[in-house]
């Protein structure tokens, strides 16, 4: 029998090394001929001003140009507020967490910056489950009759603070106000302006690489294709890339495709590329072929198969936002997906600490003494079992608050998968930290994900370091 210290012992020498490629899916880079990129949060990181400055001008707009209390101007950014992956109920203005299964992860519903009771979440939605009729759209989007949105890109880290101070403005100054205006307000009037006006590229930050210049440099020794398709515009792109490669980045990549407009660029036929020159002019002939050294702008994926014929699992594409970056690719043109999660090399390192081995291994064990006793009815045996269960539920909290005091974990609620998590695994064939992950592996290796057992199966294999979503471990 192994003892409680021993299988934490166990645990913490098997710790989960941060910079590793984590798959969903089988998948070999010997087959990987081309290797495509986002820009932002892909290859080029950013200091943690930015999302300050982006909740700052987008709150003033929300003053000057929507005509909103000046008293908005107090509320500053909370880093540690929000996480990725959120819901938000745009009729209801609350902001939420919800798992795999469309249920509401209790304790993580906020209207404004405080919590709502789980009482008064149950009577709200009559339960926790959020039907699918009701849910964010493909995309995440508020859309055609859905009231959710899900937030996953990390530029809307931001916008949810932003949101969440309005919110919290109001309801401490008890005035009415029309959820869906204010939602309206931010995310079309205010953040808009940020990012498509261009507000945003226009300050200057400093931003790092995480290693991008070695990583493409590797590829371009193998011989590699490599691409860049971008909602950034070319003087954004072409200075944070001076800044992590040098003057000639262009050089390593064969086709470069800048104000993309993702997703639309991966299902709109209709957009024709455009050439763009260094200057920033546009050009009006037409485009017969996609020339190296070249930039070009818009687009449609239709016309880019056509022009490149890089078709199919040989490519390779990596990205941050799981619908807008990933989804279409691997649904529909089958190309191979790699997903960059900033956030998973902090959560790792969450995971690999005594308190969270402990916390967990003893949840686990507790999970495991209910499941078992719970079938002896005997008055002692039933009192056990409540104490146990009382323990379980008293702990549940801490399990959320290691990662982040409102909404814990990007990727567990309470017990299941996150809605992020479910998304991530359908989208991505692997996963990781940073794209300098890449640099840990050569062009030969095979990425396995974990062969968990399902719940019907019986455990007849050890678990081993690299995995997917899969597994079943009772986290946050």
């Amino acid at each position: 029998m192994i003892f409680f210290k021993d299988l934490i012992s166990v645990i913490t020498a098997n710790s989960v090394d941060p910079d590793t490629i984590f798959a969903n899916n089988e998948m070999s880079l010997r087959d990987i001929e081309i290797y495509g990129f986002d820009y932002d949060y892909t290859l080029a990181f950013y200091s943690s001003h930015l999302h300050t400055l982006i909740f700052n001008i987008a709150r003033d707009i929300l003053v000057t140009n929507h005509r909103y209390p000046e008293g908005l101007r107090k509320y500053e950014y909370i880093p540690s507020f929000a996480v990725r992956g959120l819901h938000y109920d745009v009729q209801k203005a609350l902001l939420m967490k919800i798992d795999a299964f469309h249920y509401i992860q209790l304790g993580t519903v906020y209207r404004g910056l405080h919590p709502v009771p789980d009482e008064e979440v149950i009577a709200m939605y009559e339960g926790c489950h959020v039907p699918l009729e009701i849910m964010s759209d493909f995309y995440g989007k508020s859309s055609h009759g859905h009231t959710m949105k899900q937030f996953m890109d990390i530029f809307s880290l931001p916008e949810m603070t932003l949101l969440s101070c309005v919110n919290d403005f109001f309801m401490r100054h008890n005035i009415d106000y029309e959820p869906v205006h204010l939602y309206k307000d931010v995310k079309v009037s205010s953040i808009r302006d940020v990012h498509v006006k261009g507000i945003m590229y226009r300050a200057k930050y400093i931003c790092y690489g995480e290693q991008s210049h070695a990583v493409l440099k590797k590829l371009s020794a193998q011989g590699k294709k490599m691409f860049l398709i971008t909602n950034s515009p070319f003087d954004f792109v072409d200075r944070g890339m001076n800044f992590i490669v040098g003057k000639d980045w262009r050089d390593l990549f064969d086709v470069v495709i800048v104000q993309a407009d993702k997703p639309s660029f991966f299902n709109d036929r209709r957009k024709p590329f455009r050439r763009v020159t260094d200057k920033g002019v546009l050009l009006w002939d037409r485009i017969h072929r996609l020339e190296k050294g070249q930039i070009y702008k818009q687009g449609n994926l239709y016309e880019f198969l056509r022009l490149t014929g890089w078709r199919g699992s040989k490519v390779l594409y990596f990205g941050d936002h799981i619908y807008s970056d990933l989804a279409d690719l691997t649904l529909k043109h089958g190309w191979r997906t790699g997903a960059i999660i900033p956030e998973l090399r902090k959560e790792i390192k969450i995971m690999n600490t005594p308190e969270y081995v402990h916390m967990m291994t003893w949840l686990q064990s507790l999970t495991g003494l209910i499941e078992q006793m719970q079938v002896h009815r005997d008055p002692t045996s039933r009192a056990v079992v409540e104490e146990w269960i009382k323990e379980r539920e008293a702990m549940k909290p801490h399990t959320k608050d290691i990662f982040n005091a409102q909404f814990g974990s990007l990727f567990r609620t309470y017990h299941n998968p996150t809605y992020f998590s479910r998304r991530l695994s359908r989208f991505a064939d692997i996963y990781m930290a940073s794209i300098s992950c890449l640099l840990n592996y050569d062009f030969q290796h095979t990425f396995f994900p974990r062969r968990t057992p399902l719940q019907h199966e019986a455990s007849y294999w050890p678990e081993h370091g690299s995995a997917g979503l899969g597994q079943n471990a009772e986290a946050e």
